[in-house]
């Protein structure tokens, strides 16, 4: 409930809320013993709607253990908006959270699980990598933390990585991984806006000629002026790439976007933006130094890790 865009919807909702306890009480005082209407020699009176004749709804009141349940329910639930997060943005006496309660529950998991884990601790990351069993387990961290985006295979998929194919970004040493991991990466690609449509054009041929990409001579070699001026700086004067900045290298005939001329010519106009979540606060030091391993180990295992 903090991630309303305007107080006023916060004060809508507990609004609403409240309102409708209140009405559910009203109606059931509306309904108690003395208000029901009696008929002059003493039954009670029916409410007007009459079946076959004679079958007639009479006005009873209702019966005395439902309203009281109904009634137990109504407190329960103003109880409840007191003490926990439910009225508008109003956090609860308690301070819950869901992830508050989130963080708590793995807290406790990785306390519980931190025996199983320990004697890769000490071991380095190529030890870990050539482990069958602390493969198996991590390729379950694998499927469970980076899977959605890397692929089952991790075989990557358009802005997403390829795990397998050995050439990383931010680098592939076991110290490399293990900082992504832990912080996360966050790639950013800017637009070129002062470059005219002519030379972004030129720009992307030159940009394939250095991975041996069909190109048009006449518009790299027109191209290769625009790079040095625009793109050297990130990607090297030889389009080698800069594993510190995660700037891709651009002759090694692997895309993260895809080398059409077309899609280069987006990348350029457009920009990229990529972002790679830290792990930090979701696995232990312990699975991150296995899941560490186990990516690895996924382009230098000699025995390459199962992946399903």
């Amino acid at each position: 409930m903090s991630d309303f865009f305007n107080g006023g919807w916060s004060d809508y909702i507990a609004l609403v809320s409240l309102v409708g306890i209140v009405w559910c009480i009203w109606l059931l005082a509306s309904q108690r013993k003395a208000k029901v209407v009696h008929t002059a020699d003493g039954a009670v009176a029916d409410t007007g709607h009459v079946w076959d004749g004679d079958l007639r709804e009479l006005n009873n009141p209702l019966p005395r253990w439902w309203a009281w349940m109904y009634l137990i329910f109504c407190v329960f639930a103003l109880v409840y908006l007191v003490l926990f997060p439910g009225l508008g943005s109003f956090p609860g006496v308690l301070g819950y959270t869901t992830d508050g309660s989130l963080m708590k529950s793995m807290t406790t998991a990785n306390e519980e699980l931190k025996p199983v884990y320990a004697k890769y601790v000490t071991m380095d990351i190529e030890q870990v990598a050539a482990d069958p069993k602390a493969r198996e387990m991590g390729q379950r961290l694998f499927l469970n933390s980076c899977a959605q985006c890397h692929g089952s295979d991790a075989g990557g998929a358009k802005g997403f990585p390829n795990l397998t194919d050995g050439d990383w970004l931010y680098g592939g040493s076991p110290e490399n991984i293990k900082t992504t991991l832990i912080n996360g990466r966050a790639g950013v690609m800017p637009p070129f806006p002062q470059l005219d449509s002519k030379q972004i054009v030129d720009v992307a041929n030159y940009v394939r000629s250095l991975s041996g990409l069909p190109a048009d001579d006449l518009k790299a070699a027109r191209g290769s002026e625009v790079y040095k001026s625009n793109c050297a700086a990130c990607h090297g004067p030889e389009g080698k790439g800069n594993i510190a900045l995660g700037a891709p290298n651009l002759t090694d005939k692997v895309w993260l976007y895809g080398g059409s001329e077309a899609t280069i010519v987006e990348t350029v106009t457009k920009g990229r933006m990529a972002m790679m979540p830290s792990q930090d606060k979701v696995l232990s030091p312990e699975k991150i130094h296995l899941l560490t391993a186990y990516v690895w180990g996924l382009s230098n295992n000699k025995q390459p890790a199962t992946v399903k």
